[in-house]
Formats: C-alpha cells, structure tokens, sequence
C-alpha cells in the first residue's frame, strides 16, 4: 500500500546518483531516506559519445538500491531525472530502457537550464537570505550558474565542464602538479569566457554554491580552523595542499573524505575559475540542490517565505511552542542588540532572533535540562535554510540560554566570532528573564549600553521592589555573568 505523505527525487547525476525521499510534516519536509552513491557515470563516456557497459553497469546496480524505497512512494510523487551525461550520451535508450524497468517508473532527461533552474529552486527553498544571488553547482559533467532573486531565477547557463570530465582530461594519470591545475583552470575560464560578461553585469549579493565540490572544500577549511565563507586565497591555498600530496591517490587533507578525494582536485580548479573570472568574493554552502527543487515542486508549498522562518514556524507547531512568549523574548533581545549596536549586522541578529523563538525547545523532554535538550535537537534535527555553522551558533546559544554559561559551545563558533556569540547569549538570557511574566504588557522599559565587556542595565525607578522574582533572577545573573570578567550592573533611574 502506497503511503500518501511520502514524496521522492532521484537525480541520476554525472558523478553520483541520489535519491531523498521526505515526508512533510507542519509545512516543512522531514527527511526519511537520503541515499548517495558513486556511480561516476562520465568517466564512462568514450571519444565517440557512447556510453560504456561498466559505467551502465554501475549505474543499473544503484538503481537497484534505490527501487526498494520507492515502492511505497505513490507514482505521481515521485520525480526522476537525467543530467549532463545523459543528455550527451549516444546510446542512451539502452541505460534508460533497463534503468525504468528496474525502479519501475519513467526517468526525464532534463535541459542544462531546466537543470540550472530546478536547483536554483532547491537553493531558494532551502537557503536563507534576502537579495541577489549568483548559484553555481559544479556537476560530474556540467556546471551550472544561474542568478536569481527570490524564486524568480533571472539568468541560466549550463557548461560543459565537470569534476570528473576535467579529472580525465586535465589531469592525466591522476598526477597533481602546478602546470595541470593551471591547465584545467585555464580551460575553465575558457568554457566560461563566452557567458561572464552577463553574470558581471547584472551581479548579485550573494554567492552560494550546491555542489559535492563546495561541500567538501567548506568541511577541509572548517576541519582547518576557517570559518564556513569560502573565499579565492582559500581555495588557493588548498590548491597547494593538493599539489604537495603529488598524486590524486595519496591526497589526504583533514575533512576530506575518500569518497570526495578522487575529483576533488578537479572541482577546485573549476572553482578557483570561477573566483577568479567572475570576481566572487566568497561563498557559502547551499542546505539543498537539485533534488530539493524537485521535492518542492511537487510540494508546491508557499514559496515566498524565508527558508529560515519556514524551519522555525515548523519546529514552533511540531514541538507545540509558545509562539507569543518567543516573539516576546525575540522582540525583548532585538531591542537589547539593536541599543548596544544600532548598525548591528544582519546575521547576528537573525540568529538572536532564532534562538529566542525555540529557546523552550528543550521543555518538551522536561524542564531541569531543557538548554541540554534544546541544544541536542538543534545539532541532530534537520534544519533547512541553516548551514551547518548556523546551526551550530543556534545550539550553542540554547545551551547557554540559562544556569552556568558552557563557554566552551560558545566560544568554539564559527559562524561568529566567539566574542559576539558570548554576547548575543548574554542579551537573550537577560531577554528570557525579562519576559518571565509571559504576559503582554509585563516587559520593563528598559535602557542598556556596553562599556567595553561592561554592559550597564537601567530599568525604571523603584522597580525590583513591586518585580521581586525577576529582579532576584537579574542579580544573580549579574553576579555570574560578572564572575567570569563580563561586568553586568543593574541599576534603576
């Protein structure tokens, strides 16, 4: 028996073949099977076009896997589609026939711009953010680059180069020297040559990347120390660490995986093309791609909505939050961040605001360690629209949300500086305890200001003696916070 809630994307891409099969649940998707396999189907393409027995092989045998999960899934939830190999290959019709007979349901082969704008859809479903953005996917076979806003995507392209085309023919016997990598960078600022003229000119705000290539270079730099942003010194500087390792078969790098390692080389030289011929200045990573695009889709839920605040209105219904009490807290610690820093940036006080929205997450297991709890759902739960260092920052703000402050969470973030990330825990524990009334009207007019790591809190005159609670629960965190060196006085005026 078919089970009505279950949607399904498979993408039969150049390099690995995925499926992600979700249920949604309260307006967002969860996640029930996310399978990904090597099939490397480009490396099989011959001179001639056709495609090889062993890479038809290889892909028939991971269809095999995934035929199993889609018989509960109804037929007309179900999305598969072809890419750059596919569309190139000669013999096609033999891979296609036996591949629909296996998973016994029809596959599309997709347009390079179809292709470029259902991630584009992925990427806006699931990455947060306001303003252009210019999105690149570096494919097995294909890249594509498309800018957008919103979900309107304004500018597509599909190129002919890939992490495993440009492995076999840039650098040959899997030797990694400096005279390959300018090789193969070269030529991908040759592919791109004819299309840049149009991304320079309409620019963008925001750079994101969707691909295997960029996952992996962000997991090296974070493994290094580096914070999620991904920039062209940083890619170069791994480029040598590539080089240094002489072969693609004794690369070794913390944070890569040997899954990744054998077109890793291949994929940043792509990359560092890019960087360099449409003057990126930095990218993050995508929370989604091509199969995203597809789920949602189907789903043909509100696009308009912030990936972000979609994730959090999910969590809010699912775990049954108050979500009066957590705008109250938002509104409460915004006003706090906004007095100490009027030109505060965005993404600090976004992820104030996130934090004060689920700060009772942890109740829903029980209230002594509720930080603990909130903090464990936050790092294990999927997250849309989170990167993985915002996800992070958001766990280590729960945790520090009450009781003896866990420094160590706070300062080991990388999405922020550990500095601001002790800060903004600082001003939401004082906005949890200034809301405790949970009703309207109950908040102080309050003023706060900071003198160096000093922050000096004036609430009204007399106060703390018609509020005993809050003010207890004030003063004692005004003598823990200042018992670790960060100054926290309450007056009244």
């Amino acid at each position: 028996m078919k089970n009505p809630s279950l949607y399904a994307a498979i993408d039969l891409g150049s390099n690995s073949f995925h499926m992600l099969v979700v249920h949604e649940v309260e307006g967002a998707c969860r996640i029930l099977a996310k399978v990904k396999r090597k099939v490397r189907l480009a490396a099989g393409l011959q001179p001639d076009g056709s495609l090889d027995e062993a890479a038809m092989e290889r892909g028939w045998d991971c269809l095999r896997l995934f035929a199993e999960q889609l018989q509960d899934v109804p037929a007309d939830q179900v999305r598969i589609v072809g890419t750059a190999t596919l569309r190139l290959a000669t013999n096609i019709d033999r891979f296609i026939g036996r591949a629909e007979a296996i998973l016994g349901h029809s596959i599309r082969i997709i347009s390079g711009e179809e292709e470029a704008a259902t991630i584009y859809q992925g990427v806006a479903w699931t990455s947060s953010g306001t303003g252009r953005r210019l999105v690149i996917d570096i494919g097995g076979a294909s890249t594509e680059l498309v800018i957008g806003e919103g979900t309107s995507a304004d500018l597509l392209n599909s190129l002919h180069m890939g992490c495993v085309t440009w492995l076999k023919r840039h650098f040959p016997n899997g030797e990694l020297s400096e005279a390959h990598f300018e090789r193969a960078i070269a030529a991908a600022q040759h592919e791109l040559s004819p299309v840049a003229a149009g991304y320079l000119t309409q620019g963008w705000q925001h750079c994101i990347g969707a691909s295997g290539t960029v996952q992996a270079i962000q997991e090296i730099m974070m493994a290094q120390g580096e914070n999620e942003q991904i920039t062209l010194a940083k890619l170069h500087r791994l480029k040598a660490q590539a080089i240094a390792c002489g072969r693609v078969e004794q690369l070794q790098l913390p944070g890569l995986t040997p899954e990744r390692a054998p077109v890793f080389a291949s994929g940043l030289a792509i990359l560092i093309a890019l960087f360099d011929t449409l003057a990126i200045e930095h990218m993050v990573l995508a929370g989604g791609a091509l199969r995203e695009g597809l789920i949602y889709g189907m789903l043909g839920t509100r696009q308009e909505c912030d990936a972000q605040d979609r994730t959090i209105d999910s969590l809010i219904a699912r775990y049954q939050l108050d979500r009066e009490q957590g705008e109250r807290v938002r509104n409460t610690a915004l006003q706090a961040l906004k007095q100490l820093q009027p030109d505060t940036d965005s993404d600090a006080a976004r992820m104030l605001a996130r934090a004060a929205m689920l700060y009772e997450l942890g109740l829903c297991i029980e209230y002594k360690r509720a930080p603990e709890h909130a903090a464990y759902i936050i790092r294990h739960i999927d997250l849309p629209g989170f990167t993985a260092p915002q996800k992070g920052l958001l766990a280590a703000l729960l945790l520090n949300q009450r009781d003896d402050f866990q420094l160590e969470a706070l300062q080991a973030q990388c999405a922020l500086d550990g500095e601001r990330a002790v800060l903004l825990a600082r001003l939401l524990r004082l906005a949890i305890i200034l809301c405790l009334r949970r009703t309207r009207g109950t908040v102080p007019a309050f003023a706060l200001r900071r003198d160096g790591n000093r922050l000096i809190l004036t609430l009204p005159a007399g106060w703390s003696t018609g509020h005993h609670l809050r003010a207890s629960e004030l003063f004692a965190e005004a003598r823990r916070q200042s018992a670790l060196g960060w100054q926290l006085d309450i007056v009244e005026a």
